[in-house]
């Protein structure tokens, strides 16, 4: 029996071709696959043995020969195919071990011209995958060191079987299929935002134990970019608590984007996807004590994130209530310590000094059948100069809470209004049908804390009632996107009750 094993990632290589060799399997391999055994004292051929040949281009051209590709193709139960290896003396090829070069990791670094992406594209490797792939009834491809101890026991014990090669082959083609859609998506940057045709790569990261409900199965993938992914909850590394839940993760990211878009230390308090608490505040547990106060009640069994390192007071702080997750930059070790004393308290980090950017080109919705694909929300330098449309101009205090809502209700599923003061989140309405219902439920929640608080609105107010009652529970000003047909109605309204009112002339759907 032959083999072919030509590795990007030599993780347990080794002590696997060891393996192969102690069964009587000649090994021919490439490069810096063959230098890697031989320095282990391993006997392996070159692939230039098998072809006659020798490797040319710099090493483009190795493997893609007749001698090669002729002895992975043939079927073994047709005579035909076994009478043409014979006459051009080729050897049948009966495993193939072949991963691909870390193309993703190369064209992240910083720097990398286009020459040397062009370099790390595989195509050798690809072909062999494929080839191995296509005839798996006849041989074994393996493309994942996971799979190398699994294969060898069962070659020790007579051969790999039917289904097992039907599935390496499986996991072969969606190995090339990942790398295909990295080089393509390198190679669209800066063209054709939605091309005719996409794919997107995800590699899992764990199962879950289910999903929505109990009675869904899950796992959680991360797709694989180009873009910076450190800042995103799939970086996020768990130091304590219990498994990862499919709600959990999706509280988490959401818990990121909350505090994503703020300098300030800010802090936030998640409860099903929606910020119900939100502050910032040169003291952070300052900025999670008002995040608190915005709803105590619903913050119970949350998820608390900050864009700053979680400090020991800060720690203390939220020590005192119960969530089930909690997720920031870094901790320090202090915090850390008090916090682990809840076993089950799930405390993630990212390893940043703070949280930056973030890490996704598109965002992506399921619908039946398809997939819906947007650039995702961001906050953009002209909302900074938002337009006033009233006769009175806001305070200074009220333009910094007008901002601290702006990003605030970003953040909130729509229709969404949030009531803000001193920049901390006093009340929201999320995810009503009607606006001024969204008004109602955050007045009601802001309580009697409402006096003097500015309102943000996701979207425009379509008629006057939602700015009438706002200024009517205490508003003092609102920041809204403007272009409603009734815009005017608002406006006279504003005036009516002597509310400052500024135009963004952008809308935050978040639905």
């Amino acid at each position: 029996m032959r083999a072919i094993v030509s590795v990007s990632d030599k993780t347990g290589l080794v002590d696997f071709v060891r393996g192969l060799s102690g069964l009587g399997i000649e090994v021919y391999s490439t490069g810096g696959t063959k230098k890697a055994l031989t320095d282990a004292g391993l006997h392996v051929h070159s692939v230039s043995d098998l072809t006659g040949f020798p490797e040319i281009l710099d090493g483009r051209v190795k493997t893609l020969h007749p001698a090669v590709h002729g002895g992975i193709l043939a079927r073994r139960d047709l005579p035909g195919h076994m009478a043409q290896l014979a006459e051009n003396k080729i050897s049948p090829i009966d495993i193939v071990v072949v991963n691909l070069y870390p193309f993703v990791k190369t064209v992240s670094r910083p720097g990398v011209e286009l020459q040397e992406a062009l370099e790390n594209i595989d195509i050798g490797g690809p072909t062999m995958i494929r080839a191995a792939a296509k005839n798996f009834p006849h041989l074994l491809v393996i493309v994942d060191p996971a799979d190398y101890g699994p294969a060898l026991d069962q070659m020790k014990n007579g051969a790999v079987g039917l289904g097992e090669r039907r599935r390496l082959a499986q996991k072969a083609f969606q190995h090339v299929a990942l790398y295909d859609t990295a080089i393509s998506r390198y190679l669209r940057q800066g063209e054709e935002l939605f091309p005719s045709e996409m794919t997107i790569a995800l590699r899992k990261l764990y199962d879950l134990k289910y999903g929505e409900n109990p009675h869904q199965k899950a796992a959680f993938y991360e797709e694989e970019t180009l873009e910076n992914k450190e800042s995103t909850v799939t970086r996020a590394m768990q130091l304590n608590g219990k498994d990862l839940s499919f709600n959990n993760i999706l509280d988490l990211h959401s818990a990121l984007e909350a505090v994503r878009d703020f300098e300030s230390p800010t802090v936030a308090v998640i409860k099903h996807n929606n910020p119900c608490g939100l502050s910032s505040h040169s003291s952070l547990a300052e900025a999670y004590r008002r995040a608190l106060a915005g709803d105590p009640v619903s913050a119970f069994g949350g998820v608390v994130s900050t864009n700053w390192t979680l400090d020991l007071a800060t720690a203390r702080e939220i020590d005192k209530t119960h969530y089930d997750a909690i997720i920031a930059p870094s901790f320090d070790p202090e915090a850390l310590s008090l916090l682990k004393r809840k076993k089950d308290l799930r405390l993630l980090h990212l390893g940043l000094p703070q949280l930056k950017g973030n890490g996704s080109a598109f965002d992506f919705r399921r619908v039946g059948g398809g997939l819906l694909v947007q650039t995702p929300d961001v906050y953009t330098d002209a909302e900074s100069k938002p337009r006033v449309v009233t006769g009175r101009q806001p305070s200074k205090e009220e333009w910094r809470d007008l901002f601290f809502a702006w990003k605030a209700v970003k953040h909130i599923k729509s229709n969404a209004i949030v009531l803000v003061k001193d920049e901390a989140l006093l009340g929201m309405g999320a995810g009503q049908p009607s606006r001024v219902v969204s008004v109602e439920i955050a007045l009601k929640k802001a309580g009697e804390r409402v006096s003097g608080s500015v309102v943000g609105s996701d979207a425009f107010f379509p008629f006057a009632d939602g700015v009438e009652m706002a200024a009517k529970g205490g508003g003092t000003a609102i920041i809204q996107p403007g272009g409603s047909l009734r815009d005017q109605d608002a406006i006279d309204v504003a005036n009516k009750y002597n509310i400052a009112m500024v135009f963004t002339g952008v809308r935050h759907f978040l639905h």
